[in-house]
């Protein structure tokens, strides 16, 4: 067991990585942002270079937070067995212990003190309960709706608060992108850590 342990301490970390790389590399938020201010004509928002730098800080925390919620999410279920099967809710115990090492590497990778650990963590639990809730009224959204999402509340406030429908159409999209790239982030990790069989 001590081996399964440090693959999934490993895994977890790594996770953290790939994630926090990959919303820098692939620049979502810088990308939402400039398209937002391009398509509605809202270049005020980039007048101020502090302003603006902050902006993106904000807004790049919530896409963190987004993409942290998604990958607990999915982590939390083993693999669907067969086309029919359905996902199996992991181990009480497993899920905690991956969540526990999957926020310690993000606190390692973006040099948190234990007050900025304590109030992402804090941040994260809102955001799982708020997509709980939306989850448990399961409306299929229509395709030029905004996702009832707090990525997409908070995001479309500090981003625009003055046109917030067009702020929260924006954000949606945005929160697509920034699913899309957890779930490829857990996937490529779960195809790096899967343990090999020796005879």
């Amino acid at each position: 067991m001590p081996g399964e342990k440090r693959r999934t301490t490993d895994s977890a970390a790594e996770l953290a990585e790939r994630l926090t790389v990959g919303l820098l590399r692939e620049r979502i938020v810088p990308r939402f942002v400039d398209s937002y201010v391009v398509e509605h004509g809202r270049q005020a928002l980039q007048v101020h270079a502090g302003m603006y730098r902050d902006l993106l800080a904000l807004l790049q925390r919530e896409a963190l937070l987004a993409a942290s919620a998604k990958v607990l999410d999915l982590a939390s279920y083993e693999p669907a067995t067969g086309k029919l099967g359905k996902p199996r809710l992991k181990p009480r115990l497993e899920v905690a212990a991956f969540r526990r090492k999957f926020l310690a590497g993000l606190t390692l990778m973006h040099k948190w003190t234990a007050g900025d650990a304590l109030e992402f963590q804090s941040d994260l639990q809102m955001y799982e309960q708020l997509i709980t809730r939306v989850a448990a009224n399961h409306r299929n959204r229509k395709p030029f709706e905004a996702a009832n999402h707090p990525f997409v509340d908070r995001c479309a406030f500090l981003l625009d608060s003055s046109f917030l429908e067009k702020a929260r159409l924006a954000a949606s999209r945005a929160l697509t992108d920034v699913e899309k790239l957890a779930t490829q982030a857990l996937e490529s990790t779960s195809a790096n850590t899967k343990p090999v069989w020796r005879n």
